[in-house]
């Protein structure tokens, strides 16, 4: 509070002191704080003081409740007020003409709290302060209040509360209750400060309208009224019977009178009224007419009021008897007694007073109902005679009769019951219910009269429920009776000295498979057994459950199922290693359990096949458009076991790839369709590039050949590419490793062979021509010496006969001379000499050179 002192005093001193002002102030002197309280209404107006005159300066703030922020609303520094944008939630805001008042129209709920005025007064005596502090209390008067009850329909008895609802209202308020009976009279029944009034043991005096009061210091509201209804009853009824005639057992009638019974009860709502006779309903409404009443009218007549809003009911019976003779004739029935030891026959004839006279057929004991009085020569007086006859001593298909006479009748009547023994013995069987909930076990035992009774067994002697006629149906638990147990059903008749049993042996399904373990080659389909034996009662289904416990029915396209009434056969199709191999099971059910059986499956990935290696890679012309391709398995042809190296092959895969740029074959242009599969080729490639298949040059299948040939020749190459070769055995899922690439080889140079036949050809044939011209010139020396000569050469002296005459001498000269001897004289060797010889020898230095052909030929 000193800080906004300061604060304003220093704003003050602030403004007074600038030129535009003529206030001179010299001493605060003292300042005077004055308090006052003021109340409002919300919606009206209120003026907040502030001096009895007007300051020279003054400043109205506003303090929040629950706050100590002191907020200007309006001010005046001399030059007329200000309003603040506070000043807009506090209401219509004005400052008084001539005065520094505050008045504010349509009084808010947000005007409520602490207004100061400070005001600053210029006196002779110098300047005053005057701190003017107004608490404003803004009242809300009382709206229209709404009057609520916890049950508008209470039950009687019960305890409900009335709250009286106001909206709005500044404490504090007052309420006050009034009730309002049916007959107008108005009686205030609780008042005080509270809204709320209970009202314990509700009756139905507190039936009527209910209305409550508000008022506080400001107004006075009242509320509508609200009806509270009171539900009661029904009470004990009242019954009226007219023509009234009470007897000890309670009302009679005369037969063909006309008979009224009137039934009243007290309730709200107003009671419902339901007649019944013997407990048949037969009419609805308080008063029940009977005109011309019979003899079948006796009995009991009860009249029920009901509350149908509370659900309550009251009762009131009472006994109407109608005097009249019986009708018909007595009705005779044997039922089982004593354990099913004895028959009980029963006679009876309803109706008739006095009750008719019964008896049964001499010889037997008659027994009447407690109270009964006999007759003459045994009859009793009642309408039910019973007759116990003991079942041994009876014999099968015994006729039994009731004789029946009564005074108004003017002869006797009869009846008549026949008691036979049931044929055979029972019979039992076993079923479940769906999806074996349950295990029903049935007997029956038809026939015989009376019906026999039948019970079930379990083990160990325990009896199961209680026995019942002709037919009994045992339920159990599925899985509560063990497999191998025996449920008897005993069946009992009193013409039958001992039970009759039926027994059923429950089994649960006992599974067998031809094999636990089943291994195959992946591929192929194989089929798993499962075999159903002993149990009972038979089971609906065999399931199968793969290696996923998954039931193989959500699979159809994966397996198949074959199924007879004792086996199921499970069929994997296209076995895969990974995916099939585990441990199946077959499962079956009833009612008595379960049994499963596993089956492991394996299947088996094919060895890898053997590695191969290309032997022979060989263009087969020098165009290198085809190539010739041979291969062989490792170890084969060295003397192992064919079927051991390839056993299980299936196939070969060739495959090729571009290596390396175009070559150029030397001397050769590439033919219009070499060009066009060479560009095939290069598109093929090119799109496999692009499809992202693989960086470097991929491997192209180009073949696939069977498990027995190992020669291929594959063409539509391009000679100008220059290519890569391996092949990979196959064992039908399993590949081997490829073998290494090669590139084809230059095929072999074809004229060799003809040069060097034609070589040794040409060698035979001058070897040939030689061996006949030396042939030919030894033959004919004589005739061309000179050739003779030439070849062999000169004869020299070392060659030449030896002379030892003169004679020879002559002879060897005469043919060195050329000339002969007389042909007469000569001897036939001189003959043929002379005839052969030259004329002369020439000498060495006189022989011609040799032509260059004989050289040749002598070379």
């Amino acid at each position: 509070m000193v800080a906004r002192v300061l604060t304003f005093i220093c704003l003050l001193t602030c403004l007074f002191t600038s030129p535009s002002h003529a206030v001179d102030i010299i001493d605060l002197g003292e300042v005077v704080y004055v308090d006052s309280r003021l109340d409002g209404v919300v919606g009206r107006a209120v003026i907040l003081e502030c001096g009895a005159t007007l300051p020279d300066v003054y400043i109205w703030g506003f303090t929040k409740p629950g706050t100590d922020a002191l907020r200007a609303v309006v001010y005046d520094f001399g030059k007329g007020p200000k309003l603040q944008q506070l000043a807009q939630t506090l209401g219509d805001l004005a400052i008084i003409h001539n005065s520094s008042s505050l008045s504010i129209e349509n009084l808010p709920l947000a005007a409520h709290g602490l207004y100061t005025c400070q005001a600053l007064y210029d006196t002779p005596q110098g300047a005053k302060f005057y701190y003017y502090y107004t608490r404003l209390s803004v009242l809300v008067p009382v709206t229209n209040p709404s009057i609520w009850v916890s049950d508008a329909s209470p039950v009687e008895g019960s305890s409900i509360w009335l709250r009286c609802g106001l909206e709005n209202g500044t404490s504090p308020i007052y309420y006050e209750f009034e009730q309002e009976t049916e007959n107008g009279v108005i009686k205030t029944f609780g008042q005080g400060n509270s809204s709320r009034i209970n009202m314990t043991e509700i009756n139905r005096n507190h039936t009527g309208w209910y209305r409550c009061i508000v008022r506080n210091m400001i107004n006075q509201q009242r509320s509508d009224r609200i009806w509270l209804d009171v539900i009661y009853g029904p009470d004990i009824p009242q019954i009226d019977v007219t023509p009234y005639s009470v007897t000890e057992r309670g009302y009679s009638a005369l037969e063909r009178e006309t008979v009224s019974l009137l039934c009243q009860a007290q309730s709200n709502p107003p009671s419902q009224y339901v007649w019944f006779y013997n407990n048949s309903q037969v009419y609805t409404g308080p008063q029940y007419t009977i005109t011309r009443i019979l003899r079948t009218h006796t009995g009991i007549y009860t009249c029920l009021a009901l509350n149908t809003n509370l659900n309550t009911r009251v009762r009131k019976t009472m006994t109407l008897t109608v005097y009249y003779p019986p009708d018909g004739s007595p009705s005779c029935v044997v039922q089982p007694a004593l354990n099913y030891s004895s028959l009980s026959l029963q006679c009876t004839w309803p109706g008739g007073l006095p009750p008719p006279s019964l008896r049964w057929s001499p010889g037997l004991l008659a027994l009447g109902q407690e109270g009964a009085v006999l007759g003459q020569e045994g009859a009793v007086l009642t309408n039910n005679a019973t007759l116990l006859q003991s079942g041994t001593n009876t014999l099968n298909n015994s006729l039994f009769t009731c004789q029946g006479s009564h005074p108004a009748l003017d002869q006797s009547t009869q009846c008549t019951s026949r008691t036979w023994s049931p044929s055979g013995a029972p019979v039992c069987f076993a079923y479940a219910t769906r999806d074996n909930q349950q295990l029903m076990l049935s007997c029956s035992w038809a026939g015989g009269a009376p019906r026999a009774q039948l019970w079930w067994e379990g083990p160990g002697g325990q009896q199961h429920g209680g026995g019942e006629e002709n037919a009994n149906i045992l339920v159990l638990r599925s899985g509560s009776a063990q497999s191998g147990q025996a449920y008897t059903c005993h069946g009992k008749h009193p013409l039958h000295p001992l039970p009759q049993p039926c027994t059923l042996k429950l089994e649960a399904p006992v599974l067998l498979t031809q094999r636990s373990m089943v291994s195959v080659y992946e591929g192929s389909d194989v089929e798993l057994t499962c075999i159903l034996t002993a149990n009972y009662p038979p089971a609906g289904d065999i399931t199968w459950f793969n290696n996923r416990r998954q039931e193989v029915r959500s699979v159809p396209q994966k397996y198949l199922l074959q199924r007879e009434a004792a086996w199921a056969n499970l069929t994997v199709r296209e076995t895969d290693g990974f995916q099939d191999s585990g441990q199946y099971w077959c499962s079956a059910s009833n009612a008595v359990g379960g049994a499963e059986i596993p089956i492991t499956l394996l299947v088996k990935r094919y060895p890898m096949p053997p590695n191969v290696t290309l032997v022979r890679l060989v263009y087969s012309t020098h165009q290198r458009s085809e190539v010739q391709i041979e291969w062989r398995l490792e170890g084969e042809g060295e003397g192992v076991n064919e079927g051991a190296i390839d056993g299980g092959l299936t196939s070969f895969t060739l495959e090729r790839r571009r290596v390396g740029e175009e070559t150029v074959v030397p001397g050769r242009k590439r033919s219009g369709e070499e060009e066009e599969e060479g560009e095939e080729e290069e598109e093929e490639e090119e799109e496999e590039r692009w499809e992202g298949r693989s960086s470097s040059p991929s491997w192209l299948q180009v073949g696939e050949q069977g498990p027995d040939v190992r020669y291929h020749t594959l063409g539509s190459l391009i000679p100008t590419i220059t290519y890569q070769f391996r092949i990979t055995a196959v064992n039908h899922r399993t590949v081997g490793h490829p073998s290494p690439a090669k590139t084809p080889a230059a095929p072999p140079f074809k004229a060799y062979p003809a040069v060097i036949g034609a070589a040794i050809g040409g060698m035979i044939l001058a070897a040939i021509a030689t061996v006949l011209l030396f042939m030919f010139i030894i033959r004919n020396r004589n005739n061309s010496p000179r050739l003779h000569d030439m070849l062999f050469g000169m004869q020299h002296s070392q060659s030449r006969e030896n002379i030892n005459i003169p004679e020879d001498d002559v002879v060897a000269g005469a043919e060195r001379e050329g000339v002969g001897p007389d042909p007469v004289s000569s001897s036939p060797r001189a003959q043929g000499h002379a005839e052969t010889s030259p004329p002369s020898a020439p000498t060495l230095s006189q022989a011609k050179p040799l032509s260059p052909e004989m050289t040749n030929l002598s070379t």
